[in-house]
């Protein structure tokens, strides 16, 4: 039997398990990425774990989420981080380079690599052949100690492509299409592996639109041979002797296969507030748009904004629309400015942004009240934007030009005859390559770390106690994010280093009194409906409900990296069926009959819930061996410090 390129890969970095679908297995990990938001705290964990060096080939810190720098906290974070990379052997992308996912695909993604990220659309990577995967800060910390990376086995599924995309259709709409054919669950434990004859039509760019967005499928990653076109993307990057050809074997076998044929993608959109509300663009054009955004790690590259200015040349945006371009790297801007691009964007009336996910996360062109915002983004829940009651639609760049020129969402096979499709058009060579505004690990500037006073210590949780009881304090729908449990804009994010404070934060767009409600509780637990925790990769929404005495959450079904982080902070991650979820009220007394950390060592997989001392319920840890006795020890950080002071270290 054949294998899959995922299975040629993992098998490659395998360390641990075995092969078999659901299984956990440990991987080496090749390369590791953090941002601004999730890199402070991957450092302060590699520093209280006692390590000393960096071991994965490349360890990549940057700072793209707070690159305006409104706070002194900001600047102290990335002051931190840059001493952090040179006291312990990373790369440091300085404010400004751009965001981590284009910065790294320019500079150090390479295919057949393993990457772990502590950021959610680390499987960009991917479409370059790599194996990206997002993951908690603390995974990071571990792996770049030189541990392995743990994941079950997930489903390998066959996204095979035929035919080749229409004019003005894009990659952004081949992921669209996914996304309105299933739902941001689809590929809970899957791998999306992209192969057929239309793999050959789409450029290594296009790929890691795909790949980026697949984050939003739930998928643990998805993955593009590495061919031609990906020999191609190197020798223009600069980079030849990083291409290696990768390719599934002819008589592979998946799990299951999805057939989708380019020549009939549509210019595409998702409506608010969730990326699979997935219409045609002409199903809603019309709307009036007072704002239209082109960028982020999705639709940031050079390519990407290409077909913007050409479409925009001669040409004004409409007087009731302000249109933004964020250039996803420096390099990008650097094009765009040496081609006269930039001129014309401006004389078109586009305001130009620093290379930055600030506007992606609610710090920064945050939309006004009662209004509609066209965006190249992935994401569009409700409140991401820095608004809460926002109307955020996703598109590809040509659907937001067209919807700028016009002034409403506007499909661009519907505007002037006279406004030509674009179509995709590589550099003849990639200039301005970033290596300036990246400091190497034998360059560090600093004499070891350097904390300002707002970055803490690391919080430790204590073992897993036998009683577990307290109220359910909080009790929440289907599919909240992480962004509900720990917001990303700039009044929240600058606390990112400070727990006790950010604390404070918690939950406040579900329930504004919940942080005050945990923090006198001496306990208790949190309950949701499905989905819970999907999104960012944010530790934090593990990390800061520990911090308030959570005990752990009962939910009909968990996102797989929030998931993986409530285990690494010690949180019991139990799943309750929808009978038991209609039941339980907020404010109900829940006490785990269980004997909870006998029960968890002994493997044992129901539990039983007693409510106010009246009914009761059952729950269901599903977690291996190794996830047990991280529960059982108060969570990853303190069961790997242990193992330091027993003199074993097998998980770092």
């Amino acid at each position: 039997m054949g294998r899959t390129l995922t299975e040629k890969v993992l098998e490659d970095h395998l360390v641990d398990g075995e092969m078999e679908t659901g299984e956990e297995i440990g991987i080496a990990v090749d390369q590791t990425i953090a941002h601004d938001l999730t890199g402070t705290m991957a450092w302060l964990q590699f520093e209280a774990l006692g390590l000393d060096e960096v071991q994965v080939e490349v360890a990549g810190q940057h700072c793209d989420h707070q690159t305006y720098q409104p706070d002194y906290k900001v600047s102290d974070d990335h002051r931190f981080l840059r001493s952090a990379a040179g006291t312990y052997g990373a790369y440091f992308a300085r404010p400004g380079t751009g965001i981590l996912h284009q910065v790294h695909k320019e500079n150090f993604t390479a295919p057949g690599k393993t990457l772990i990220g502590a950021d959610s659309h680390t499987p960009t990577a991917g479409g370059l052949g790599c194996l990206g995967i997002g993951t908690g800060g603390l995974d990071v910390a571990t792996a770049m100690g030189g541990a392995p990376f743990y994941l079950e086995m997930p489903e390998v599924v066959n996204v095979r492509l035929e035919g080749e995309l229409p004019e003005w259709s894009t990659a952004k709409d081949v992921i669209l299409e996914l996304l309105r054919r299933f739902s941001v669950k689809a590929g809970v434990g899957k791998v999306f592996e992209y192969t057929g004859p239309g793999v050959e039509t789409l450029s290594a760019q296009e790929r890691t639109t795909i790949t980026n967005m697949g984050t939003e499928l739930g998928a643990t990653t998805s993955i593009f041979p590495s061919d031609e076109r990906t020999e191609e993307f190197f020798e223009r990057l600069g980079r030849p002797e990083d291409y290696v050809p990768l390719a599934p074997d002819d008589d592979a076998e998946y799990d299951d296969e999805i057939v989708v044929d380019l020549s009939d993608i549509e210019p595409l959109i998702a409506c608010p507030s969730m990326p699979d509300e997935v219409v045609p663009v002409r199903e809603v054009a019309g709307i009036e748009t007072d704002q239209v955004l082109v960028g982020s790690c999705t639709n940031g590259a050079y390519e990407d904004i290409l077909p913007v200015a050409k479409m925009l040349r001669d040409r004004e945006v409409a007087k009731q629309t302000e249109m933004i371009i964020a250039p996803g790297s420096k390099q990008a801007s650097e094009m765009l400015a040496r081609n006269g691009l930039t001129a014309e964007l401006m004389a078109a009336g586009v305001s130009i942004s620093e290379a930055t996910c600030g506007a992606c996360i609610g710090a920064g062109h945050v939309p006004a009240s009662d209004s509609v915002s066209v965006r190249t983004f992935n994401r569009n829940f409700e409140g991401r934007s820095g608004m809460e009651d926002d109307a955020v639609y996703l598109c590809s760049p040509e659907v937001a030009a067209a919807t700028a020129l016009t002034g409403e969402i506007t499909d661009p096979r519907d505007l002037d005859a006279d406004v030509d499709a674009p179509g995709f058009e590589y550099p003849e060579r990639y200039i301005g390559a970033s290596e300036s505004d990246i400091i190497m690990p034998d360059e560090a500037v600093d004499d070891g770390l350097v904390k300002g006073p707002n970055i803490d210590e690391v919080p430790l949780k204590d073992p897993l106690g036998s009683a577990l009881s307290g109220p359910a304090l909080l009790k929440m729908p289907d599919n909240i994010t992480t962004d509900h449990v720990i917001p990303a804009t700039q009044e929240v994010s600058v606390y990112r280093s400070n727990v006790p404070k950010l604390s404070e934060f918690t939950l406040k767009r579900v329930d504004e009194t919940f942080a005050a409600r945990a923090a006198e509780a001496d306990g208790g637990f949190l309950v949701a409906g499905e989905n819970y925790g999907q999104g960012s990769s944010r530790e934090h929404a593990a990390l800061c409900p520990m911090y308030l005495g959570i005990h752990g959450v009962l939910a009909q079904s968990f996102a797989r990296i929030h998931k993986s982080n409530l285990i690494n902070f010690g949180l019991l991650p139990l799943t309750i069926d929808e009978e038991t979820y209609d039941r339980i009220e907020q404010g109900d007394d829940i006490e785990l009959v269980d004997d909870a950390v006998d029960a968890v060592e002994s493997g044992q997989e129901t539990f039983t819930l007693r409510v106010n001392d009246e009914w009761e319920a059952t729950a269901h840890l599903d977690a291996n061996e190794r996830q047990r006795e991280l529960l059982a020890a108060g969570g990853k950080l303190p069961h790997t410090r242990q193992q330091f002071a027993d003199g074993v270290s097998e998980e770092a």
